[in-house]
């Protein structure tokens, strides 16, 4: 296949489906760096430990795992579930099924 000198185009939503979809397989690896993180802090000059820091900072590390999740997630979910449809289960943008009343028709 000869090359044309033109930039490769990918689709923006592909490509940040694609981007979202690393983001969610990072995010534990991330999740387990932030919170060993705080095992790698000097201790402070006194003989008793500062569990007030660290204890914070494991509490606003869980919250922002958690927020990033629920953002990943949601920007995941349409996109998961039309993938996991059968072949021609969605028609002209409408999945057959989700109305009540297209049940009670069938």
């Amino acid at each position: 296949m000869p090359q044309t000198g033109q930039p490769l185009f990918l689709a923006r939503r592909s490509y940040r489906r694609r981007r979202l979809m690393d983001a969610a397989r990072l995010l534990p690896v991330l999740g387990v760096v932030l919170i060993l993180l705080p095992g790698l802090w000097h201790p402070a000059e006194t003989v008793a430990p500062d569990t007030g820091r660290g204890g914070l900072y494991l509490f606003a590390v869980w919250i922002g795992l958690i927020l990033a999740a629920f953002l990943i997630a949601r920007g995941l979910g349409p996109v998961l579930d039309v993938e996991e449809l059968p072949e021609g289960f969605a028609t002209a943008g409408r999945v057959r099924g989700a109305d009540p009343d297209d049940a009670a028709e069938g």
